[in-house]
């Protein structure tokens, strides 16, 4: 684990805006790394490497996007 809490090969998160249809279920499912921007209310990514301690909420919001916008490597 680095010095900052986030672990090696813990996954890198990704989005792609242009199939975001801003239903915001990312958001809801984790708030400290998506967010919606304010002028679209398409998906962005506010922390592309969370710490392990998102990994279930990032997780939950890849498996809750409807239009499969958001990928974990």
């Amino acid at each position: 684990m680095t010095s900052e809490g986030r672990a090696s090969g813990a996954g890198k998160v990704g989005a792609r805006r242009d199939r975001c249809v801003g239903a915001g279920q990312c958001v809801l499912a984790a708030p400290a790394v998506f967010d919606q921007d304010e002028e679209d209310g398409r998906v962005r990514v506010l922390d592309e490497e969370p710490p392990v301690s998102q990994s279930d909420a990032v997780r939950q919001a890849v498996w809750a996007c409807p239009s499969g916008a958001l990928d974990l490597r």
